[in-house]
């Protein structure tokens, strides 16, 4: 798309904004994201912890390519963004089994840009005539670059596709696929070289840091199997599906890399077994993203109740503070206190000992935490102990 080149004055104008928007405030950046992650079709990226954290980073590569091209040259037309950020999602796309249909949440995004831009431009000049040109032209720009960008995206997912159906992982990803669907397959043991008619424990194994190590991811899924060999599928470029035989030891990955993140199914048996402990794990990485969880370790065994209670985010969140009142901001050894001593069946001195602390402190704190409680502790311990874990869990 071109258009007549904008007067000398308004080029001015809109480098001007550009280099506002070269430094977006922080409330602009979470109503684009909120956008491209909200409704109903873009739930299976907003649930995504790897999916959403790349469309978060697209957000910022796409504003700040376009806003640091009109400081350059400010009115002219802006290519389609090829840096890593927006082109690396096609991949995992494809990898989810997502379509070109999921990119519309670029359009969504476009929307909000435009009118954050044009308050923006709105606040340059006072003549009506500079901002209807100026408005003309940028608006028109915003358009076609992210026509180009989600053109040349689709593109990328295209060539992605196409890859992911040759070769040896294509075949080992598509035999997971229909088992996790619950077709029946011949000969699924040998095509995966891993036995299915033992107890499966699943995990996902993911990192949401653009520049992390990738091969941590990989080294942290062979960590949970020990000696035993996994089972390990690509599901996209930052993400592992993993199975292992018997019970995975989370203890094995006390020394995972910071950037690596694990969710644990509960362990299962059979073909069925498979199918349920990868459910299960991915709905404790769900939960993670869901809250802003900043557990690098969760299993689902920990985290089922939270998982149930949190469908409604803002209905939890109401619990929570209905139930807990003051509680709800005590200092943290008030309310971990509190979630040993109902952890340990209201019992002072076993929670003193989980906590390594003495039964006197441990009473303190109880009366501490039951001074701030809307109503008190007991006969209510289910409530109470429900709404704490929503707290331990939440970010």
């Amino acid at each position: 798309m071109s258009w007549e080149p904008p007067s000398p004055r308004v080029r001015e104008l809109i480098r001007a904004g550009a280099e506002i928007a070269l430094h977006p405030r922080p409330e602009w950046l979470a109503e684009i994201d909120a956008a491209t992650l909200a409704g109903e079709a873009r739930r299976p990226i907003a649930g995504d912890p790897v999916l959403a954290a790349a469309t978060r980073r697209t957000n910022r590569s796409n504003l700040l390519f376009w806003a640091a091209a009109n400081v350059r040259a400010p009115g002219q037309p802006v290519p389609a963004n090829d840096e890593a950020a927006p082109l690396s999602i096609a991949r995992d796309l494809v990898r989810r089994g997502l379509d070109e249909s999921a990119l519309d949440a670029y359009r969504v995004g476009e929307a909000v840009a435009a009118r954050l831009w044009t308050q923006i431009a709105c606040t340059l000049t006072d003549d009506t005539a500079e901002l209807r040109e100026l408005l003309d032209v940028s608006l028109r720009s915003i358009a076609a670059f992210v026509d180009a960008t989600v053109t040349a995206i689709s593109l990328r997912m295209r060539a992605e596709r196409a890859a992911l159906t040759q070769g040896s992982h294509a075949e080992r990803r598509e035999t997971v696929m229909l088992l996790l669907d619950g077709v029946p397959i011949t000969g699924a043991d040998n095509k995966l070289g891993y036995a299915l008619d033992r107890t499966h424990t699943a995990a996902v194994v993911w990192t949401d840091d653009p520049d992390a190590d990738l091969r941590q991811l990989d080294r942290a899924a062979d960590a949970l199997a020990g000696p035993a060999r996994p089972l390990i599928v690509l599901a996209s470029a930052a993400t592992r599906w993993v199975w292992v035989h018997g019970a995975a030891d989370p203890a094995r990955l006390d020394r995972l890399p910071p950037a690596v993140r694990v969710a644990l199914g509960a362990p299962a048996p059979g073909v069925d077994g498979f199918r349920r402990s990868h459910l299960d794990a991915l709905t404790t990485q769900r939960l993670l993203a869901r809250l802003g969880a900043a557990h690098r370790v969760a299993a689902f065994a920990d985290v089922e109740v939270v998982a149930l209670l949190t469908q409604d985010p803002e209905g939890a969140d109401r619990f929570v503070t209905r139930t807990l009142g003051g509680l709800e901001s005590a200092p943290a050894e008030i309310r971990a206190a509190v979630r040993a001593y109902i952890a340990e069946q209201c019992n002072a001195s076993r929670a003193a000992a989980r906590l390594f602390t003495h039964r006197n402190t441990l009473l303190r704190r109880l009366a501490r935490a039951d001074a701030l409680l809307p109503r008190s502790l007991a006969g209510r311990a289910v409530e109470v102990g429900a709404a704490l874990e929503i707290l331990h869990w939440r970010g």
